[in-house]
């Protein structure tokens, strides 16, 4: 079965060029801001969409996508006001890969099995469950994998050629490589090594590989997408919205445009990359 996702990067390889993840946090500031944000998004030149799940205890986040889960939770967030968005989306979007990125509790509350039927209903291509690691395939992975959504594993610089293997055994859509070690937005990734470790990953996969965390600029985004298929960009696109905000924490008529100024600027970096000529196999 191809996925959205996978359709995505077929188009993406054909026309020689990376993609633009963009991440944001479904509710922040408030569901009808946040989803109007997210019809925008593909027009300023997000290739995927990551929609951040808020959590109480986002442990892997950094200070801005936790005030980001933050702020949505405040605002009365929940699961099915989240896939609700992505349905709303899909009315005027049937071809933007989205895929739903964080933690395992709202899902397990939620119910696997009626979790996974309404998120393939409402439109979702795929998952990013950061604290379920492969050791637990039957908990999610496996489940969404028959339920045709693509489930994507993230990578670290701590992960080796020891434990890649199992990181991909049911990976699929693309590979998550988290550039730095730490939590998200905390340090701005070194291209180098980003380089070395994607060319690394690569030796044991064929999927697309996207590199996040730290990207906060158009110039970061170039370099980084020379040797990915893909760029994420998240906390700086979180901050876009906290920095557009009032002073009670409320939307503002700049909110939207904020955001995708920013994304905007990150895809016209994204596409200026010169794509490595190297093949990896």
């Amino acid at each position: 079965m191809t996925t959205r996702i996978d359709q995505r990067f077929a188009d993406l390889k054909n026309e020689g060029r990376a993609g633009l993840v963009t991440f944001t946090m479904a509710g922040d500031p408030d569901t009808k801001t946040s989803l109007a944000i997210l019809k925008e998004l593909p027009k300023a030149g997000a290739d995927v969409i990551e929609l951040g799940v808020p959590f109480t205890d986002p442990m892997a986040d950094g200070p801005a996508i936790q005030a980001g889960g933050l702020r949505a939770l405040n605002a009365g967030q929940n699961m099915v006001k989240t896939l609700g968005m992505v349905r709303a989306f899909r009315k005027g979007d049937d071809t933007t890969p989205i895929v739903l990125m964080g933690y395992y509790n709202p899902i397990y509350i939620y119910g696997v099995e009626r979790f996974l039927k309404d998120a393939k209903d409402a439109g979702v291509d795929g998952l990013i469950v950061v604290d379920l690691p492969p050791e637990e395939d039957e908990e999610l992975c496996l489940p969404a994998l028959r339920a045709g959504v693509n489930f994507i594993r993230l990578a670290t610089p701590t992960t080796d050629d020891n434990r890649l293997p199992a990181v991909l055994a049911n990976t699929s859509g693309f590979v998550y490589y988290v550039s730095i070690t730490g939590i998200t937005g905390s340090a701005a990734p070194n291209v180098g090594k980003v380089t070395e470790a994607v060319t690394r990953i690569k030796r044991h996969t064929k999927l697309p590989v996207a590199v996040g965390f730290g990207v906060r600029t158009a110039k970061q985004a170039q370099a980084l997408a020379a040797s990915a298929e893909a760029v994420v960009v998240g906390s700086a696109l979180v901050n876009a919205v906290k920095d557009s905000l009032d002073k009670k924490g409320k939307a503002t008529a700049k909110t939207v445009k904020a955001v995708t100024r920013l994304v905007n600027e990150l895809a016209s970096g994204v596409r200026a990359a010169k794509k490595s000529t190297k093949k990896n196999t």
